[in-house]
Protein backbone atom coordinates (compact mmCIF):
# COMPACT_ATOMS: atom_id res chain seq x y z
CA UNK A 1 0.00 0.00 0.00
CA UNK A 2 1.33 3.27 -0.94
CA UNK A 3 1.53 6.20 1.26
CA UNK A 4 -1.23 8.24 -0.99
CA UNK A 5 -3.72 5.58 -0.56
CA UNK A 6 -3.05 5.52 3.50
CA UNK A 7 -3.55 9.37 3.04
CA UNK A 8 -6.97 8.59 0.76
CA UNK A 9 -8.05 6.49 3.87
CA UNK A 10 -7.36 8.75 6.58
CA UNK A 11 -9.08 11.69 4.61
CA UNK A 12 -12.17 9.73 4.16
CA UNK A 13 -12.37 8.70 7.84
CA UNK A 14 -11.72 12.35 8.99
CA UNK A 15 -14.85 13.53 6.37
CA UNK A 16 -17.10 11.08 7.37
CA UNK A 17 -16.72 11.99 11.46
CA UNK A 18 -16.65 15.72 10.29
CA UNK A 19 -19.79 14.93 8.54
CA UNK A 20 -21.46 12.94 11.60
CA UNK A 21 -20.57 16.08 13.65
CA UNK A 22 -21.92 18.50 11.79
CA UNK A 23 -25.14 16.59 10.80
CA UNK A 24 -25.63 16.46 14.89
CA UNK A 25 -25.08 20.04 15.54
CA UNK A 26 -27.25 20.63 12.22
CA UNK A 27 -30.28 18.55 13.63
CA UNK A 28 -29.88 20.08 17.40
CA UNK A 29 -30.27 23.48 15.63
CA UNK A 30 -33.11 22.87 13.57
CA UNK A 31 -35.46 20.78 15.89
CA UNK A 32 -35.15 22.60 18.89
CA UNK A 33 -35.46 19.47 21.36
CA UNK A 34 -36.19 20.19 24.94
CA UNK A 35 -35.49 18.24 28.30
CA UNK A 36 -38.80 17.05 30.18
CA UNK A 37 -38.47 18.44 33.60
CA UNK A 38 -40.05 15.19 35.28
CA UNK A 39 -39.02 11.76 34.26
CA UNK A 40 -42.59 9.91 34.69
CA UNK A 41 -45.62 9.87 32.86
CA UNK A 42 -48.52 12.27 34.15
CA UNK A 43 -52.03 10.97 34.80
CA UNK A 44 -54.32 13.32 34.41
CA UNK A 45 -56.63 13.81 37.66
CA UNK A 46 -54.42 11.88 40.17
CA UNK A 47 -52.13 13.81 42.47
CA UNK A 48 -54.26 17.20 41.59
CA UNK A 49 -55.22 18.96 44.77
CA UNK A 50 -58.97 19.57 44.24
CA UNK A 51 -61.79 20.34 46.67
CA UNK A 52 -63.63 17.21 46.15
CA UNK A 53 -60.73 14.87 45.51
CA UNK A 54 -58.75 16.01 48.58
CA UNK A 55 -61.95 15.93 50.44
CA UNK A 56 -63.52 12.36 49.63
CA UNK A 57 -60.09 10.40 50.11
CA UNK A 58 -59.46 9.25 53.56
CA UNK A 59 -56.46 10.65 55.83
CA UNK A 60 -55.93 7.28 57.24
CA UNK A 61 -57.23 3.60 57.58
CA UNK A 62 -61.16 3.43 57.89
CA UNK A 63 -61.76 2.33 61.55
CA UNK A 64 -62.16 -0.86 62.34
CA UNK A 65 -63.90 -1.64 65.80
CA UNK A 66 -67.05 -2.64 63.72
CA UNK A 67 -65.13 -5.52 62.03
CA UNK A 68 -63.37 -6.70 64.75
CA UNK A 69 -66.52 -8.21 66.34
CA UNK A 70 -66.95 -10.38 63.43
CA UNK A 71 -63.36 -10.15 62.30
CA UNK A 72 -61.84 -14.18 61.51
CA UNK A 73 -58.96 -15.44 63.48
CA UNK A 74 -57.96 -18.08 61.00
CA UNK A 75 -57.58 -15.39 58.26
CA UNK A 76 -55.59 -13.28 60.80
CA UNK A 77 -53.38 -15.89 61.55
CA UNK A 78 -52.63 -16.16 57.48
CA UNK A 79 -51.66 -12.13 57.33
CA UNK A 80 -49.50 -12.82 59.95
CA UNK A 81 -47.33 -15.30 57.93
CA UNK A 82 -45.83 -11.91 56.03
CA UNK A 83 -44.69 -10.98 59.92
CA UNK A 84 -42.91 -14.07 61.44
CA UNK A 85 -40.30 -13.57 58.86
CA UNK A 86 -39.19 -10.67 61.46
CA UNK A 87 -40.97 -11.59 64.77
CA UNK A 88 -42.26 -14.22 66.81
CA UNK A 89 -45.54 -15.04 68.46
CA UNK A 90 -45.33 -17.26 71.21
CA UNK A 91 -45.21 -17.02 74.73
CA UNK A 92 -41.54 -16.05 76.02
CA UNK A 93 -40.68 -16.60 72.39
CA UNK A 94 -37.28 -14.97 71.64
CA UNK A 95 -36.87 -11.33 69.86
CA UNK A 96 -36.03 -11.36 66.08
CA UNK A 97 -35.30 -8.52 63.57
CA UNK A 98 -38.62 -7.17 65.55
CA UNK A 99 -39.74 -7.86 69.01
CA UNK A 100 -41.36 -10.56 70.54
CA UNK A 101 -45.87 -10.11 69.80
CA UNK A 102 -46.99 -12.49 72.07
CA UNK A 103 -49.67 -9.61 74.63
CA UNK A 104 -49.01 -6.92 72.44
CA UNK A 105 -52.93 -5.77 72.03
CA UNK A 106 -53.63 -3.33 74.87
CA UNK A 107 -49.60 -3.64 76.35
CA UNK A 108 -47.35 -0.37 76.33
CA UNK A 109 -45.44 0.41 72.97
CA UNK A 110 -41.74 -0.51 73.54
CA UNK A 111 -42.81 -3.93 75.58
CA UNK A 112 -40.25 -6.42 74.67
CA UNK A 113 -37.08 -5.71 77.67
CA UNK A 114 -33.73 -5.99 76.32
CA UNK A 115 -35.32 -4.82 72.74
CA UNK A 116 -33.77 -2.20 70.71
CA UNK A 117 -36.60 -0.30 69.39
CA UNK A 118 -35.83 2.77 67.16
CA UNK A 119 -36.29 6.06 68.65
CA UNK A 120 -39.60 6.98 67.32
CA UNK A 121 -41.26 3.96 68.94
CA UNK A 122 -39.08 4.39 72.53
CA UNK A 123 -40.52 8.20 72.34
CA UNK A 124 -44.22 6.16 72.51
CA UNK A 125 -43.36 4.21 75.27
CA UNK A 126 -46.07 5.51 77.22
CA UNK A 127 -48.91 4.68 75.02
CA UNK A 128 -50.63 1.29 74.82
CA UNK A 129 -51.40 -0.61 71.49
CA UNK A 130 -55.32 -0.15 71.85
CA UNK A 131 -56.76 -1.49 68.66
CA UNK A 132 -57.22 2.33 67.07
CA UNK A 133 -53.46 2.27 67.75
CA UNK A 134 -52.45 -1.39 66.04
CA UNK A 135 -54.84 -0.87 63.07
CA UNK A 136 -52.62 3.08 62.47
CA UNK A 137 -50.09 1.44 62.58
CA UNK A 138 -50.73 -1.79 60.45
CA UNK A 139 -51.74 0.59 58.02
CA UNK A 140 -48.70 2.95 57.43
CA UNK A 141 -45.86 1.79 60.23
CA UNK A 142 -43.58 4.55 58.77
CA UNK A 143 -45.90 7.18 58.98
CA UNK A 144 -47.37 6.08 62.47
CA UNK A 145 -44.16 6.17 64.06
CA UNK A 146 -41.41 8.58 61.79
CA UNK A 147 -38.11 6.75 62.00
CA UNK A 148 -39.28 2.92 62.47
CA UNK A 149 -36.54 0.54 62.34
CA UNK A 150 -39.85 -1.56 60.46
CA UNK A 151 -39.27 -2.13 56.80
CA UNK A 152 -42.64 -3.04 55.88
CA UNK A 153 -45.23 -0.63 53.96
CA UNK A 154 -47.91 -2.04 55.99
CA UNK A 155 -51.52 -3.48 55.07
CA UNK A 156 -53.80 -1.54 53.13
CA UNK A 157 -57.02 -3.64 53.29
CA UNK A 158 -59.07 -2.80 56.23
CA UNK A 159 -60.70 -6.49 56.69
CA UNK A 160 -57.20 -7.95 56.64
CA UNK A 161 -56.04 -5.78 59.31
CA UNK A 162 -58.93 -6.60 61.35
CA UNK A 163 -57.98 -9.85 60.95
CA UNK A 164 -54.82 -9.80 62.07
CA UNK A 165 -55.21 -7.54 65.55
CA UNK A 166 -58.28 -9.96 65.85
CA UNK A 167 -55.77 -12.75 65.98
CA UNK A 168 -53.40 -10.83 67.82
CA UNK A 169 -55.54 -10.19 70.77
CA UNK A 170 -55.95 -14.03 71.28
CA UNK A 171 -52.07 -14.56 71.89
CA UNK A 172 -52.51 -13.33 75.28
CA UNK A 173 -53.00 -15.15 78.87
CA UNK A 174 -56.33 -13.05 78.71
CA UNK A 175 -57.31 -11.80 76.14
CA UNK A 176 -58.03 -8.19 75.63
CA UNK A 177 -61.83 -7.28 75.50
CA UNK A 178 -63.49 -6.19 72.60
CA UNK A 179 -64.39 -2.37 71.96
Amino acid sequence: MSGFELNKIMGAILLAALVACLAGFVAHVVVHPHEGGEKAYVVEGVGEETGTAVAAAPAGPEPIAALLASADVAAGQKVSRACAACHDFTKGGPNKVGPNLYGIVMNKHGHMEGFSYSDGMMGMHDKVWTYDELNEFLYNPKAYVPGTKMAFAGIKKTQDRANLIAYLRTLADSPASLP
